[in-house]
């Protein structure tokens, strides 16, 4: 997110002062943020405490990831353990009965001891199971799936779709919900899987329901390391992991609040050491800790297709941008900014003309439809702008998101219009509110410009919205808001600014179909989850319609 939410005991330091303490902390011993990111039973080992995951489905492979704990010290971000032969196995069965494939690989300190296998040889659309085996000891077992092979004529896809969780502000219920589902091709995470913070920074209604490691702002390679890790302890995100393979991409959080390629908000160039250095450790950890293929190297962006039905471009929007307008520093409508780079947005323009699939999908981590904040009262102006990172007395945009970089939004939405190039759905996270948007060309006179694409937006997780930052009970923000948002933003068919959750989505030729559900409460271990609203877009139309029951 675009915001630098923070408990009344953090507001009170100044930036330098917070930074002098973020220094301070980041070289204090280790020990203890070591010690915090795993659970206690490590010190028997070889032992798989991270649990295993899958990602980036192809029609003839998978990629298999886990982290084997080898002896009690080498806990991530240690450096220490020695190296450990992992044996993996691919079967058809949970029982292991049909082996289908089997390998090993080396976990290294070098590697954090974390592994993947990129197996390939696999039948299209086809359930497998997988585990990891070191030194007698066995992980358990997951069920994965590959991309239908790439000519096949494929009736129906469901994806569950997700960004931003806090891990200090909630449990990770959406992803519990997600894996009980058992229906899913897979997953898509748009982005801020971590953050980066140190405890209590970030915001969590003031309360900081469970603590992370380390306790200080990750600021070097071991720190990211020791935060990914502390993730994937957590039960529901390893249940998740454990029934789909996922499809990531970052955003801002992987590296530090609202990051661009020479810098970020959040880090103090010198104080924190050189930005060049911190984001080459938060992505050598991402990639170990991840089942993410890079692409060209030490990016997300890349292209997975499923079938006829649907490709998947995915963004990677934080290498390549310039730095975030803010005032006296520039113009939104400067052509020399960027927020794609140049060969990203040649890629991306030229995957979605020759893409022959029925549907165009794009990953894509902050949210491209325009959004001006419109008449809001002073009361609703002053939390929506501290969410967006917009100076509080009233900018119309966040230039965090397209609307910061509206030269390369113009050159995509027209490469779309002038190739009549059809049914393109954005999937996009970061804003920590439910969306539902057209794409249009004009905003300014929309509905009577063209739409070019649909955009749907899921919530957060965790991470604190409207509502949280104004300690108000749920719904009393959107009740209020939604109205004034969606007068001033005609192409925005439905905006839930308080609820946390997650998405489904379900893709046939006719349509392409958002369910969104909303969690009970973030800060209970065992919040219900309840469908909230469903939105289509009809093949062909460009645009979105509201439809009353969730697939």
């Amino acid at each position: 997110m675009t915001s630098r939410q923070r408990t009344a005991d953090s507001n009170s330091l100044s930036p330098r002062r917070r930074t002098v303490v973020k220094a301070a902390a980041a070289t204090a011993v280790l020990a203890a943020p070591l010690a915090a990111a795993i659970p206690a039973r490590a010190a028997e080992a070889p032992a798989f405490l991270h649990g295993v995951a899958s990602g980036d489905p192809l029609p003839d492979g998978i990629l298999l990831w886990t982290r084997v704990t080898p002896t009690a010290e080498a806990v991530p971000g240690s450096g220490l353990g020695p190296d450990t032969e992992v044996a993996w196995t691919v079967a058809k069965d949970k029982a292991f009965t049909n082996v289908v494939a089997k390998g090993s690989v080396t976990a290294t300190a070098a590697s954090d001891h974390t592994v993947k296998a990129d197996v390939r040889g696999l039948a299209p659309a086809t359930d497998y199971w997988f585990r990891f085996s070191a030194g007698g000891t066995d992980s358990p077992a997951a069920r994965t799936r590959t991309a239908p092979a790439a000519d096949a004529a494929v009736t129906n896809l469901r994806f569950g779709v997700v960004s931003c969780a806090n891990w200090e502000a909630g449990y990770f219920s959406s992803y519990r919900h997600l894996a009980a589902r058992g229906d899913l091709d897979a997953w898509l995470h748009l982005g801020d899987y971590i953050y980066e913070y140190g405890t209590g920074e970030y915001g969590t209604r003031d309360t900081v329901v469970r603590q992370h490691a380390p306790t200080h702002e990750i600021l070097t390679l071991a720190d990211y390391r020791i935060r990914h890790g502390k993730y994937k302890t957590d039960p529901d995100l390893k249940a998740l992991h454990a029934v789909a393979p996922v499809v990531a991409i970052w955003d801002d959080h992987e590296f530090a609040n609202d990051a661009w390629s020479g810098g970020a908000e959040n880090h103090t160039e010198g104080t924190e050491g050189a930005w060049s250095a911190r984001q080459a450790a938060a992505k050598q950890a991402y990639f170990e800790w991840m089942p993410v293929r890079p692409a060209l190297a030490g990016t997300t962006y890349r292209r997975l297709r499923f079938g006829k039905l649907a490709d998947l471009s995915l963004l990677d929007l934080r290498s390549f941008r310039s730095q975030q307008v803010a005032v006296g520093n520039g113009s939104v409508d400067d052509p020399d900014r960027t927020i794609t780079g140049r060969a990203q947005l040649d890629w991306l323009k030229a995957g979605l003309k020759s893409s022959d699939t029925t549907w165009r999908l794009v990953g894509n981590s902050v949210m491209i439809s325009p959004f001006a904040i419109g008449s809001l009262s002073a009361d609703l102006l002053k939390p929506l702008a501290e969410l967006l990172g917009l100076p509080k007395e009233g900018l119309a945009l966040n230039t965090d998101q397209w609307d910061g970089y509206t030269d390369d939004r113009r050159e995509l939405l027209a490469h779309l219009r002038s190739n009549a190039i059809r049914n393109t759905v954005f999937l996009t996270g970061d804003i920590h509110m439910a969306w539902a948007n057209d794409v249009p060309v004009d905003a300014g006179t929309y509905p009577l410009s063209a739409s070019a694409a649909t955009e749907f937006v899921v919530t957060s997780v965790t991470s604190d919205n409207l509502d949280d930052l104004l300690k108000v009970p749920e719904g009393t923000v959107t009740a209020l808001a939604a109205p004034v948002i969606q007068l001033a933003n005609r192409h925005v068919h439905w905006v839930d600014t308080d609820r946390h959750g997650y998405g489904v989505l379900d893709i046939t030729a006719d349509r392409a179909q958002m369910d969104y559900y909303v969690l009970s409460d973030k800060t209970k271990a065992n919040a219900t989850s309840s469908w909230a609203r469903s939105y289509r877009t009809r093949t062909g139309t460009q645009k979105v319609e509201r439809t009353y029951n969730p697939v």
